[in-house]
């Protein structure tokens, strides 16, 4: 934890400082897929920079999830952070963003054993093991519509494809700089590959990324490194979702592997961890985020921050506690662009459609209202 010295009486607008990026208030847009990129070229679109650049008051925004290559694809419609159109595009958004007074990190993906090898044709999903899950669905798209299927069976990832991977990692973070981004934010939850190696249930190697807990972060930890080596630790958050049940996670003890993820984290100096409490994905789910703090045991030293399903109420009170620092808002913000004044001002919020969640046009994306004071 990060303590400062409170400048408002309103917890959830007090500046914070995350490395080397100043966040105005602690009401940050959570990373949320939207579909609304090119496909497959995968290149973000004039209508997300409308999109991001309205929800320009976040005190930080982290962009959806984006993919680093093009096998770390999992669902059609979204963005990369590979090729020079994919940068240009992303330069649209920033400066949208930018010019609106905002602050955006790109959160950087491969969701591993989540895909459908219709995604990037002529290369199966790759994973820790080739353990198939049931669980697992991807987002393809079938007569230019988009249709969950059944994820393709993966295969293990080498050794010397973890290497190039850790690579790619490093050159999405210096090409999201490149970008204009703030920052990065590793995604290392929502059982998507890094996830599939921190888990046993779903990590059956023998070599040095499978095992005991220390060689199990060990591919988290290359890929954070290899990030910070592009572009230093102050401008690098990751994510992570301790209790995460979906996309065939069952991890019976997450503690030691996420407490040790936190703590060198902590080593390294990053901006932020960003914690997820991503059970409350499913409807009339209730949070978990109790018991995700006990599991984390106060093993951050570093800025943290909290997501999932919070309201104004718990968000003040997690933060007054010093249980975060800031708090991720998914949901909520898609549907109120202007949601920092909102819940400082204790109005009323739209609410989300989940109908226009995935794919299409501005409906359920742009066209959400701001306040109007009367």
């Amino acid at each position: 934890m990060v303590c400062m010295e409170p400048t408002s009486p309103d917890p959830l607008l007090r500046p914070l400082k995350l490395g080397e990026i100043s966040a105005p208030n602690r009401v940050f847009l959570a990373p949320l897929t939207r579909s609304r990129a090119t496909d497959p070229a995968g290149v973000p679109t004039p209508l997300m920079a409308k999109y991001y650049a309205q929800r320009a008051s976040a005190g930080l925004i982290v962009s959806e999830a984006t993919n680093i290559s093009e096998l770390a694809r999992g669902y059609a419609w979204t963005p990369g952070i590979y090729t020079p159109e994919q940068i240009a595009g992303w330069r649209v958004v920033t400066d949208a963003v930018h010019a609106a007074g905002g602050r955006i990190v790109c959160q950087l993906w491969h969701t591993g054993r989540v895909s459908h090898d219709s995604l990037h044709p002529g290369s199966a999903p790759v994973s820790s093991s080739a353990a198939r899950s049931d669980q697992c669905q991807a987002f393809i798209k079938v007569d230019g519509q988009g249709q969950r299927v059944a994820a393709s069976p993966p295969r293990a990832i080498t050794a010397e494809e973890i290497s190039s991977t850790v690579e790619q990692y490093g050159m999405a973070a210096e090409n999201a700089l490149e970008a204009g981004f703030d920052g990065v934010e590793i995604h290392g939850a929502n059982g998507y590959l890094l996830q599939q190696f921190i888990t046993p249930n779903v990590n059956d190697r023998t070599d040095a990324y499978g095992g005991d807990v220390n060689n199990r972060v060990r591919f988290t930890l290359n890929a954070v490194d290899s990030v910070i080596d592009r572009i230093g630790p102050g401008r690098v958050g990751l994510r992570i979702s301790p209790l995460f049940p979906f996309n065939g996670i069952a991890d019976p003890d997450p503690g030691p592997a996420h407490r040790l993820i936190a703590t060198e984290m902590s080593d390294r100096n990053l901006a932020y961890l960003h914690i997820a409490d991503t059970a409350t994905m499913a409807s009339n789910s209730t949070s978990l985020m109790p018991e995700i703090l006990a599991v984390m045991q106060n093993s951050a030293s570093l800025p943290v921050v909290l997501n999932g399903a919070y309201d104004a109420d718990r968000a003040r009170a997690d933060i007054a506690s010093g249980a975060a620092d800031a708090i991720a808002f998914g949901r909520a913000f898609l549907a109120n662009p202007d949601l920092p004044r909102r819940l400082a001002d204790g109005l009323s919020l739209n609410k989300p459609d989940p109908r226009t969640f995935y794919g299409g046009d501005d409906l359920g994306y742009t066209d959400y209202p701001f306040w109007q004071d009367e």
